[in-house]
């Protein structure tokens, strides 16, 4: 397995903290940090397309409640 590059935590108020991170293989990583030996694992065009369509609203839903 490549060595993967996280990116510092994204933490919410009283919230898990999620990381993402990519490899030199091509591949995307999102972990909650401090369970990074048990990533989600997709290509960074998936992890690009999804942080797009986030940016665009498309998960806003999300936010509700």
């Amino acid at each position: 397995m490549a060595e993967i590059d996280w990116e510092d935590p994204y933490c919410g108020s009283g919230n898990n903290c999620y990381r993402i991170g990519v490899d030199g293989d091509g591949n995307s990583y999102i972990a909650v940090a401090g369970q990074e030996d048990r990533p989600l694992t997709d290509s960074r065009a998936a992890l690009s397309a999804l942080i797009r369509d986030i940016k665009a609203g498309k998960a806003d839903h999300l936010l509700e409640g």
